[in-house]
């Protein structure tokens, strides 16, 4: 007996030292007798603690109390798991299950009270001579692992993360940094990007001319065509590395990379010809032009210094017109002084007194550019003149032709005063003087005689405070915009589906929504009759994407029918208006939208007809929601002149001719007046489709 017990301990003598070559704590268990006979370690820093000491328990000790003692050391949540896994009696089932390796994580704490992450190993085995089971336990120190694993995922998961930022920020930036109308590069692009990164170029500020008679001659419609041809025409002549801008609402800032001086003209002159002759699809009869201004910059040349000098070139051109100016080498110095000149901020001085202008321009004349006024007249007339080019208005009160208080009346009318603001400068101090500038618009009142400090300040600080206003509102702005668009985009994809379940293109839904739009503008330029809000303007046009949602119910047979319908087909047929509005109308959480509010009244009643004849509810005249007349008349319209399954298609003519005669039902007399009015633009739209 005493010779096996010397050989065991021989033997975990052996074992520990073995053990204590690699691991960060260990002890040898019996555990058919529940007992640690030898001394438990833990190291340290390289140092051997004897952990029967720091936990006050004898060799020899029970391994049962000793888990119980180790589990004091490890978080709550982890004990139990910790206490299952060392029991004794389940760990002598798992050995003779055949399990001799048993591994597990937890974390706990060293004799120095430092948080360990322990990875505990137990190696079982059978004593030959005693049949006791005896087991080797240690403990790895595996805290710098797990914490550099978790380093790892860390790491992954923002790399994930950034990929996806930056796959979501390259598809971001092509919607924010693209102008919808044209394609090309928007003014965003050009003050985020451009401004920063371009070094030599030919830079070119393109001007379409006459652009704004056009599209008050003939319509927003056509000037959108105008600008889209323009931009593509531009982009035809220009190379991938080459950027093109919609600078402004009618302007193009074109920026060519690698270019030399005297091929610089050539290339402006090749898009000026190209633009001057080409053919504007549906409206052959308007001719393009552009002027253009034009010049090298070098990476010394700042691009807002070189921008405003192009803007300068571009509008010598607009002398006369449809022409090219392109800056050459003897201008060279003229360059810095007059653009410089030309940054600085306009002000205009408004009194009849030439001494108080001329204070007044004595403050301000360093850093502002000063435009004077003797009277209210001729302070309109700068203000017209000078649209958007005015940072602010210094106004006397007491003027001949126009005092102060009514040009502050006049700029409210125009809503001038939105985008201007306005500092009295006056010797009345009255209460009564003072409340009514303010409430007029005025955005501050300085009392005569005053300070050149104060008025200087107050200057610079209503500027400030207008240009961070401006940027805000645009913030908000592009917000509005983006919802909108993502409404729509959606709105579109419902119609689409409608659309193509109804064996069609999806060009219905589109044809809809653009003669309701063109219907309603003129509606609304010839009749106030109709409270028609700015918000259900643009709701319209949009909700009538919808008007047929309710075909989505009508069995596919009856929808793509070749031939005419039975009595009892077309009964079922014209239940797709009552199915629309019942699909919007159990859109509990939208329903108070006003979007789907117009939505349920086209939908609902775009078949009724003035006379009580249509259906589903045979409403008649203005019982009939103006919503649903509109998009009633751009139905019967869009389904004449285009070829169904059942019909070829309706010539334009002949399409107006059966709406007028009541061929199609009934309609308000005021919008068979529209249509006949805008029949010239619809038949445009109609062959500009027709031809793409």
């Amino acid at each position: 007996m005493d010779k096996t017990k010397k050989r065991i301990n021989l033997n975990n003598q052996f074992l520990e030292q073995a053990v204590f070559a690699i691991a960060d704590g260990y002890c040898s268990i019996n555990l058919t007798k529940d007992l640690v006979p030898g001394v438990m370690h833990q190291v340290v820093d390289g140092v051997d603690y004897d952990l029967n000491e720091q936990l006050g328990m004898p060799e020899n000790s029970s391994f049962s109390e000793l888990v119980k003692m180790w589990a004091l050391t490890i978080p709550k949540e982890e004990r139990k798991e910790f206490l299952e896994i060392l029991n004794r009696e389940k760990l002598l089932e798992r050995f003779y299950k055949g399990e001799q390796h048993i591994t597990f994580n937890y974390w706990t704490r060293t004799v120095k009270y430092e948080s360990m992450f322990a990875e505990h190993h137990m190696a079982i085995f059978e004593d030959e001579e005693t049949e006791d089971v005896l087991a080797v336990n240690y403990v790895l120190d595996r805290t710098e692992q797990y914490h550099l694993e978790q380093y790892k995922k860390e790491l992954e998961q923002k790399n994930k993360e950034l990929e996806r930022l930056l796959k979501r920020e390259k598809n971001y930036n092509n919607k924010i940094y693209r102008d919808a109308l044209t394609g090309v590069f928007n003014r965003r692009y050009y003050e985020e990007v451009v401004k920063n990164s371009v070094e030599d170029a030919g830079i070119a500020l393109m001007d379409l001319d006459d652009f704004k008679v056009s599209n008050d001659t003939y319509g927003h419609h056509v000037g959108d065509v105008a600008l889209k041809t323009a931009a593509e025409v531009i982009l035809s002549c220009i190379g991938e590395e080459d950027i093109l801008i919609r600078y402004g609402g009618d302007e193009f800032l074109l920026i060519l990379s690698d270019i030399r001086e005297e091929d610089l003209k050539n290339k402006l002159n090749q898009i000026r010809d190209k633009v001057r002759n080409v053919v504007i699809p549906g409206y052959s009869y308007l001719h393009l032009s552009l002027s253009i201004g034009g010049t090298i910059k070098t990476k010394k040349d700042a691009i807002k210094d070189v921008v405003c000098y192009v803007d300068q070139l571009m509008y010598q051109a607009k002398n006369k017109k449809d022409e090219v100016v392109v800056y050459q080498d003897g201008e060279k110095h003229y360059l810095h002084a007059s653009v410089q000149e030309n940054m600085k901020q306009q002000i205009l001085i408004v009194d009849d007194s030439m001494m108080n202008r001329e204070l007044l321009a004595a403050i301000l004349e360093d850093d502002y550019r000063i435009l004077e006024a003797k009277d209210g007249q001729e302070c309109l007339n700068i203000l017209y003149e000078n649209k958007g080019d005015i940072a602010l208005v210094l106004l006397d009160i007491n003027m001949p032709v126009l005092d102060g208080f009514e040009v502050l009346r006049a700029m409210n009318e125009n809503q001038m005063i939105e985008d201007v603001p306005v500092i009295m400068i006056s010797s009345d101090d009255s209460e009564e003087a003072i409340r009514r500038s303010y409430d007029l618009g005025a955005s501050d009142y300085v009392n005569r005689p005053f300070d050149a400090r104060i008025v200087y300040r107050r200057v610079m600080n209503t500027i400030k405070l207008y240009s961070k206003q401006r940027r805000l509102v645009q913030m908000v702005s592009e917000q509005i915009q983006k919802r909108e668009h993502n409404t729509s985009v959606l709105v579109g994809v419902l119609s689409q589906i409608v659309e193509f379940r109804n064996g069609e293109s999806g060009d219905h839904v589109r044809h809809i929504s653009m003669i309701t739009e063109m219907l309603l503008e003129h509606l609304l330029k010839m009749t106030s009759k109709y409270n028609i809000s700015p918000e259900e303007k643009e709701n319209i046009p949009l909700a009538s994407a919808l008007h047929d949602i309710g075909k989505i119910a009508i069995d596919e047979r009856i929808l793509n029918k070749p031939g005419k319908l039975t009595e009892e087909e077309f009964a079922i047929m014209k239940t797709h208006s009552m199915q629309g509005a019942e699909i919007l109308d159990k859109l509990d959480n939208y329903k108070s939208e006003p979007l789907i509010h117009t939505a349920y009244e086209i939908t609902r009643w775009h078949h009724e007809r003035w006379n009580g004849q249509g259906y589903p509810d045979g409403l008649k005249g203005d019982e009939i929601p103006i919503s649903a007349q509109i998009v009633s008349m751009a139905d019967v319209y869009d389904a004449l002149t285009s070829e169904r399954c059942y019909k070829k298609a309706f010539s334009h003519e002949t399409a107006i001719q059966m709406i007028q005669n009541g061929e199609c039902g009934a309609f308000n007399p005021v919008l068979i007046e529209c249509l006949t009015e805008i029949q010239d633009e619809l038949k445009n739209y109609t062959q500009h489709l027709a031809d793409k």
